[in-house]
């Protein structure tokens, strides 16, 4: 008898559950790993909804991944041996198109992003490309599914050069909204955090955040005037993919100020670009990561950035169709949650 394992399959969308799929087979250039510790992410629930145009069904989903190394594979990193734990990266880029000439892997044309455009990790045993593993420091295991969300928020940070006593405008208290900001203060910087959702923001504050603002309730430009004496912020992360929010950077950031637009918006967003021209801005597309795992695993074990501070929910792996319906239906009893084996 072929031998099985669980995964967690989305048939189409709002249809997810647990089903047995084959073990996998690797070949010379993977590596099979025994799968511990999952998050799941909003391009999960995005998936999920079927609001994500780059999923196609059925979809195993799953790309924030930790586990221990059963089976080894040519180009494995040398620091990394059987039975150690790593950390997945889960961007596999195609090494021969412009992008990845120039060490852009990120923006890889034929770009396979896990749970996405491929199966993802979330079933018992996967196979992974050898060298898109990173060794896992001796932190708890919930701890470390953080850092490939950590990676997004420092992409983006990275993207925009962020400086010692700039003012960040963060757009988005989700998960990486609220690691950008944290990011922020670590590199000395000033986060102001918007969002709608007073809890979000009451919660923003709780873990070091100075300044937020809910649109909703106060004068957003005048506040962000105010905090930044009249300067407008240097930088503007968008990290809701919400269209407004990113129509608004162009008003919330500086005259030669940067942006990076993270979220993903459902549409496509009109944008005056005589104010682009005007303040002489730069508009920086921030798309997954590149290289910023092993500074992410530093930020986690020193706990400069303290996983206690986004982790708001720990599962079991056979509950994750369950909770997946659950964030979809009610996003903001949520930030982080992670299942375990």
């Amino acid at each position: 008898m072929n031998k099985v394992i669980k995964s967690v399959c989305l048939h189409n969308p709002l249809n997810v559950e647990l089903i047995n799929v084959p073990y996998p087979s690797k070949q010379e250039t993977d590596v099979l790993i025994r799968v511990e510790a999952m998050g799941i992410c909003g391009s999960d629930i995005g998936a999920y909804r079927g609001t994500n145009p780059l999923v196609s069904y059925p979809r195993i989903l799953g790309h924030e991944i930790v586990g221990t190394i059963l089976e080894s594979g040519f180009g494995m990193p040398e620091n990394i041996n059987v039975g150690d734990r790593v950390v997945l990266d889960p961007y596999i880029y195609c090494k021969e198109c412009y992008p990845c000439s120039i060490g852009r892997t990120n923006c890889c044309e034929k770009l396979q992003v896990l749970g996405v455009h491929t199966n993802g990790a979330m079933q018992e045993i996967v196979r992974h490309p050898a060298h898109l593993i990173v060794k896992a420091p001796d932190i708890p295991i919930e701890h470390l599914v953080l850092a490939e969300p950590l990676t997004i928020s420092l992409h983006a940070i990275h993207r925009t050069n962020v400086k010692e006593g700039e003012h960040i405008v963060i757009i988005g208290a989700g998960a990486i909204g609220l690691m950008v900001a944290l990011v922020a203060k670590a590199y000395k910087a000033i986060p102001i955090v918007i969002d709608i959702l007073d809890e979000r923001l009451h919660y923003a504050k709780s873990i070091g955040v100075d300044y937020v603002i809910n649109p909703q309730n106060e004068n957003d430009i005048e506040t962000i005037k105010a905090i930044t004496q009249g300067r407008m912020a240097e930088v503007v992360i968008e990290a809701s993919g919400s269209n407004i929010s990113i129509q608004n950077t162009l008003k919330y950031v500086s005259f030669a100020g940067r942006i990076a637009l993270t979220g993903w918006p459902k549409n496509e967003t009109l944008l005056p670009t005589n104010i682009i021209t005007f303040k002489e801005l730069n508009i920086y597309g921030a798309r997954t990561s590149k290289g910023e795992f092993e500074e992410a695993l530093t930020l986690l074990s020193q706990k400069t950035i303290n996983p206690n501070d986004i982790v708001s929910k720990l599962i079991k792996f056979d509950e994750i169709p369950k909770y997946i319906k659950n964030i979809s239906e009610q996003p903001s009893n949520y930030l982080k949650v992670i299942a375990l084996f």
